[in-house]
């Protein structure tokens, strides 16, 4: 089998983008990707992923219009509910990373509740991010290391990531998990999000496999033997 990424970082770009070019208001494409999102989700358990990082709402994104934050958290917030009992039944455990003082109570709620109840799911982490900052968190971290910690606390920084995909064709990281990206693959993929399939997927990860990943080092040539010493006579 085709070997996956442990840890597998998607930016889920494009959902507007894709509203837009069918001549529909925005609110649909974002709709229309949380439908592709539990399909991703759940094909990515399937697979063997270890850990699923989802980009869902940076903190740029308070940029955007008040009426489509708003359908973006009351999306969500919906969705934490109905998923609920797939991920118990799929062993999913899910977080959410990022603030949560700026969002509304019913969706921390909504949150707290799903973080509560899947505790204990060990097939795939899927951790999902909102109100995100990869440099905000980074500088979280560090500040509390100064405070007398000896090292990067575990809440702030996640594990490493094998493997970054960002649908909707940008080529950019938009300050998404920048720490734990350091040695990662990157794909990028022109299709928007809420057209990415399975087959996309399986694309990318047969792609991701055939990489050699070497972390700075250089791999040994194969069937070639250590050199030799050459033997040094004693003087006469």
């Amino acid at each position: 089998m085709t070997r996956v990424p442990q840890h597998l970082a998607l930016i889920m770009d494009g959902n507007g983008r894709w509203a837009t070019g069918k001549g529909r208001p925005r609110w649909m494409g974002h709709a229309r990707g949380a439908h592709t999102a539990r399909e991703v989700v759940a094909y990515c358990a399937q697979r063997g992923v270890e850990q699923l990082t989802l980009y869902a709402f940076s903190s740029d994104n308070w940029k955007r219009p008040a009426d489509e934050v708003g359908f973006l958290f009351d999306l969500f917030a919906s969705h934490l509910e109905r998923q609920l009992d797939k991920l118990l039944k799929h062993g999913i455990r899910l977080s959410v990373i990022g603030r949560r003082d700026r969002l509304p109570r019913a969706l921390c709620d909504a949150i707290e509740a799903t973080e509560a109840r899947t505790a204990e799911g060990r097939r795939m982490h899927l951790r999902v991010a909102v109100d995100y900052s990869s440099r905000a968190a980074i500088q979280e971290a560090f500040t509390m290391a100064d405070g007398g910690g000896d090292a990067l606390p575990n809440a702030s920084i996640l594990p490493p990531v094998d493997l970054v995909l960002r649908t909707g064709g940008e080529r950019r990281l938009s300050d998404f998990l920048l720490w734990e990206s350091a040695y990662a693959e990157l794909a990028f993929l022109d299709v928007n999000f809420p057209d990415l399939s399975t087959a996309d997927l399986d694309a990318v990860f047969a792609d991701y496999a055939k990489r050699e990943r070497r972390y700075g080092a250089v791999p040994a040539p194969a069937n070639v033997s250590a050199p030799t010493t050459p033997a040094i006579s004693a003087p006469r």
